[in-house]
């Protein structure tokens, strides 16, 4: 077989063109350092979005899934496995859940979160208290569900009819949600607890709070999606432990795997009652494979000397984009928690904030946006002090283009 040249423009004639991927494509990585086909470095702050938590080519990673590809990759769910029964023993001792339920990926543990909560609630209070009150500019996932709790209309233009049954209030407006909850329709508030696609805007504490009042006055389950917010990235295990408020469900993917697909439901039990035998599966959930690497990446995270890191670092990158934010005027805030970083354009520079994106990469920098208005950070969480300091004089340098443009 005759090898096709790999380049920027095979994309346009094998793929769909749902992404627009830039003309740089890394082919390794080690720690926080990427390197592209020809051999150019960059100090990678992005993390695959949330996701290689401890950075690239991890040994300890490596060793997982090479011991575990030794021995077996995939069983179906007719039976159970080794590294499967070992993961959720994990997360059950480490969290508030009682029962786990794996599967591929951010949306697919939405999904199953959300079916869960109408599930309970029908079995439970009737077919009529089936109302999802979730908020507006937030993300959680792609099918048809989870963009439609997502409520950001451009991401279900086009794939109406939307399903039903689910309302919008305002994130961090209390008020908002009291309008819509009720006791006779509402079977689940969802929420994350730091919106990520819709700005790194990180909820109040009361605000929180409240949801979890109202949801116990109104019989309504608690939903937290932690795919981006979870497994370190704020300096807890999971943000809800940071706020002190415990869900009833909670979804968490993206750095549980370290960048192997792997994602996971956490509820108590006597709500994982309602997914009783054949109501719902996923046939690479529990993957023997992905667990063994996840089980590496919680052994690895919880531990306390990693989340008092994450919050030291936070403070080293944090401090060092507020300053470039300064010196250029560019940035109006550096919002977020732990190293889920959101660093807010000046009202000169709204809209642009893909144009430091793409300058960065030209400076050796990988960098994310939330939205046109915001440079979001998610590096590794165990990224070195000094690649922190290599990356801001990078990036300093890619705002120092864009500005004198």
């Amino acid at each position: 077989m005759i090898k096709q040249p790999v380049s920027r423009e095979l994309f346009d004639e094998v793929m769909v063109p749902n992404y627009a991927p830039g003309a740089v494509i890394p082919v390794r990585g080690e720690g926080s350092r990427v390197w592209d086909q020809e051999d150019r470095e960059y100090v990678d702050l992005a993390g695959g979005i949330a996701v290689t938590c401890l950075g690239h080519s991890h040994p300890g990673l490596v060793s997982a899934l090479m011991e575990q590809a030794e021995k077996i990759w995939h069983l179906s769910n007719v039976m159970t496995n080794e590294p499967a029964l070992r993961l959720a023993k994990t997360l059950c001792d480490l969290t508030f859940a009682e029962r786990v339920f794996f599967a591929n990926s951010g949306g697919e543990a939405n999904e199953a979160a959300f079916k869960l909560a109408r599930r309970y609630s029908w079995q439970h209070h009737g077919p009529e208290k089936n109302e999802i009150v979730a908020f507006k500019n937030a993300f959680h996932g792609r099918t048809l569900f989870t963009v439609s709790v997502g409520g950001q209309p451009k991401y279900v233009e086009g794939f109406e009819p939307a399903p039903g049954g689910i309302l919008h209030a305002d994130f961090n407006d209390l008020e908002s949600v009291k309008k819509l909850v009720s006791k006779e329709k509402t079977c689940a508030i969802v929420v994350e607890p730091i919106q990520g696609e819709g700005g790194v805007l990180p909820g109040d504490e009361a605000f929180l709070k409240g949801l979890r009042d109202l949801c116990d006055e109104h019989d309504a389950l608690l939903v937290f999606d932690e795919v981006q917010s979870g497994v370190g990235r704020t300096g807890h295990l999971y943000a809800y432990q940071k706020y002190g408020v415990t869900p009833d469900i909670l979804s968490t993917a993206k750095s549980l795997g370290g960048g192997f697909p792997v994602a996971a439901m956490l509820t108590t039990a006597a709500i994982a009652e309602s997914l009783g035998v054949g109501t719902h599966g996923s046939t690479y959930g529990g993957n023997a494979l992905a667990c063994a690497v996840a089980q590496r990446v919680i052994d690895t995270v919880s531990q306390p000397d990693i989340l008092k890191g994450v919050i030291a670092r936070s403070d080293r990158l944090r401090q060092g984009m507020m300053d470039i934010g300064e010196r250029y005027g560019v940035f109006s805030e550096v919002r977020g928690e732990g190293l889920l970083l959101g660093c807010v354009m000046t009202e000169k520079w709204q809209g642009r904030a893909k144009e430091f994106l793409a300058a960065g990469i030209d400076e050796g920098v990988m960098v994310l946006i939330a939205g046109p208005n915001v440079i979001r950070l998610a590096p590794s969480l165990i990224i070195p002090e000094s690649d922190i300091d290599e990356a801001l004089t990078r990036f300093e340098a890619a705002v120092k283009t864009v500005c004198s443009r």
